[in-house]
């Protein structure tokens, strides 16, 4: 394993592990103490906003609800608009909607589908790659409102998980960087 970068390092300083949450069994990657941090907060918003800005996305879209938080202030710093997508039934208007498989079960997200266009190139954002459902599911979405997928992001893939390997047919081609492997 190679050493962690400066920022890596004070990333991970920043997010703090909570043993068997939500349930017995499982380390919850806590990131509240990294967004009350303005510095660990900046520095993740900047090298975020950095592999946007690199893969020439046009829009952000940011998965409900830490993805929300993370990328408002990314589509920001890199200026460009911000999209969320939302769980099924709570965006106003006519919204495309897609479904997806959960461990035990399923659910819905939507976006409004008049917030991208067939000129947008669409960088996808949140905190955590688990298993890649939600991700997986709002790149059909993106693509069904017309857009071009710019590349996934999120601050940390646990790898485990087998996220990535789910993702990867999805994306085709498109990239899916990962700020710190967990």
């Amino acid at each position: 394993m190679t050493e962690p970068t400066d920022i890596q390092a004070l990333l991970l300083s920043r997010i703090r592990d909570v043993a068997d949450y939500p349930e017995p069994g499982v380390m919850f990657k806590d990131i509240t103490p990294l967004l009350a941090d303005p510095a660990a907060f900046g520095a993740l918003t900047d090298a975020l906003a950095e592999v946007t800005v690199r893969h020439g996305a046009t829009k952000i879209v940011g998965l409900e609800a830490r993805g929300f938080i993370l990328g408002a202030p990314v589509a920001l710093r890199a200026g460009i608009g911000f999209i969320p997508v939302r769980k099924a039934g709570k965006l106003p208007g006519a919204t495309l909607r897609q479904a997806y498989d959960l461990e035990y079960g399923s659910a819905e997200i939507e976006v409004h589908a008049e917030d991208l266009s067939a000129g947008d190139r669409v960088m996808v954002i949140d905190d955590v790659l688990a298993t890649g459902g939600t991700a997986e599911a709002s790149l059909a979405l993106v693509r069904r409102a017309g857009a071009e997928i710019a590349g996934v992001a999120v601050l940390m893939e646990l790898g485990f998980l087998g996220g990535r390997a789910r993702l990867e047919p999805a994306l085709a081609g498109a990239p899916l960087e990962a700020l710190l492997q967990v």
